[in-house]
């Protein structure tokens, strides 16, 4: 039995080393051993200190399906021993990316929605971001307790704003994507995705100017899986549905391979995007993917993941109901670095805020 089940991990681990370079769309089932990959590594450790205590060649066999995977295990695992800073603290930019699941506005508790609300907003003015990225964003026109940008504005002086929003009249609702900025913007845009008019996901980016440099910053939330709040039940349990009956964890997997082929695709087009750019890029955003999927693969190229940059950890995000892991980034170019990265230990909302300091390397 234990050796198949090292044959299994085995089999899962190299799958999973697979999953950052194919397109979901071609191999559907691949995603899914990325994103069980912290799993099968864990198990993999297991099998490695079991087969070493008893002596067995299957140690080496475990050992080299783990060192298979190279440098792809720290995109999980981050282990920096650098401290590059620049010269002086003026010449960098403190930049937030922060999915508020809209302010916890659908809370039936008004005395807990305005808590979480105020927790958020206050958190946010602790880290006094100079650029400051939100997903799912929430605001009301005034008159409203739920003026969300406008008392963002008047606490912070945040002078500059791009958003991107689905419209409700009824009651002024507006839902989508935010960034304030302390700095000019001297031109702004949205990266269209395919499903534009029915998705509650999209890009918007902002040229921003601080002294002499502008930097491009790019506020993206990625597809989402879609989780309903009946969907959130125990595993195993059984939910009705027309023609028969799903469990959970089916529903689960089907919403997850619907959500990864549009996931790849918006990703491959937000860097299509960003190589117009005339200026050095910062890229934000709930990626709704891990480490060790297409999507994260896709800005891991051509861009330098700030977390891995800075940190050593895993430095999980989500904290959902369902383990998801790192699942925001702050991204950046080559000609620019990274600094002071912090990952928000209370969480206020199912995801806790990203930020640092970004900042140009000389030449």
């Amino acid at each position: 039995m234990i050796k198949i089940i090292s044959v299994t991990v085995i089999c899962c681990l190299l799958l999973a080393y697979l999953a950052p370079y194919v397109r979901p769309q071609t191999i559907r089932i691949l995603p899914f051993f990325g994103l069980t990959y912290p799993i099968f590594i864990c198990l993999a450790l297991v099998l490695l200190i079991y087969w070493a205590f008893a002596r067995s060649r299957w140690f080496f066999y475990i050992l080299i399906a783990i060192l298979f995977g190279g440098n792809l295990h720290f995109r999980t695992l981050s282990i920096d021993f650098s401290d590059d800073k620049p010269q002086t603290e003026d010449a960098s930019w403190s930049v937030m990316s922060y999915n508020v699941r809209l302010f916890d506005v659908y809370n039936s508790s008004t005395a807990d929605r305005n808590k979480s609300r105020d927790s958020i907003i206050s958190y946010v003015q602790r880290i006094n971001p100079d650029v400051v990225c939100f997903q799912e964003f929430f605001h009301q026109d005034k008159p409203s307790a739920f003026s969300t940008r406008d008392t963002l504005i008047d606490l912070m002086d945040y002078k500059f704003y791009h958003e991107r929003y689905s419209h409700r009249i009824r009651n002024r609702q507006n839902f989508g994507i935010c960034m304030l900025s302390k700095y000019p913007i001297i031109a702004k845009g949205d990266v269209m995705f395919e499903n534009f008019k029915t998705t509650d996901n999209y890009c918007i980016y902002a040229d921003v100017v601080k002294g002499a440099d502008t930097i491009r910053f790019y506020d993206i939330h990625l597809q989402s899986i879609k989780l309903q709040q009946e969907d959130y039940e125990l595993f195993g349990e059984k939910n009705k549905q027309a023609g028969g009956k799903k469990s959970t964890l089916r529903l689960l997997i089907d919403k997850l391979r619907i959500a990864y082929p549009e996931r790849a695709e918006q990703a491959e087009r937000v860097m299509e995007h960003m190589k117009t750019s005339p200026y050095p890029v910062v890229v934000c955003g709930d990626f709704n993917d891990t480490p060790m999927s297409y999507v994260y693969n896709q800005f891991n190229t051509d861009l330098v993941d700030s977390y891995r940059e800075t940190t050593t950890g895993i430095g999980v995000t989500y904290v959902g109901r369902v383990p998801a892991g790192r699942i925001d980034y702050i991204f950046h170019s080559g000609d620019l670095g990274a600094y002071d990265f912090g990952i928000q230990r209370t969480a206020f909302s199912d995801h806790r805020a990203v930020h640092c300091k970004i900042y140009k390397k000389s030449l």
